[in-house]
């Protein structure tokens, strides 16, 4: 688990910088995709990072898992939103999910807004 989910996602961003830069039509590639299943339609923005935040969990991807809580926060995610998706994800991806929910948990409280 993390002790510093905002540091540590600004180093897997210096890293994803690098492949843009290397490895341009492939990164071109994933923001197309990106940009297009986050293109509001019948879901909205927050939705669907609760749907990404849950899968995340699920498939046990760290960087994800910072990527879509910072992301449902930006979209004005609530604990309780975060906490029925964990619920979900635990559902879907039984015991590992369990390990891995509390890593998205520890990330909502050190990237939550301040009080």
């Amino acid at each position: 688990m993390q002790d510093d989910w905002a540091g540590y996602l600004a180093g897997v961003s210096a890293r994803m910088k690098e492949m843009r830069t290397e490895h341009p039509e492939v990164m071109k590639g994933f923001s197309a995709l990106a940009q297009s299943a986050l293109k509001t339609q019948a879901l909205d923005g927050k939705v669907k990072e609760l749907i990404a935040l849950g899968i995340s969990v699920a498939v046990r991807c760290d960087d994800c898992i910072g990527f879509h809580v910072k992301a449902a926060l930006a979209h004005g995610a609530t604990r309780e939103e975060i906490m029925e998706t964990l619920g979900m994800a635990i559902y879907m991806g039984a015991g590992p999910s369990v390990m891995y929910a509390t890593h998205a948990l520890e990330a909502y409280e050190q990237m939550k807004p301040k009080a």
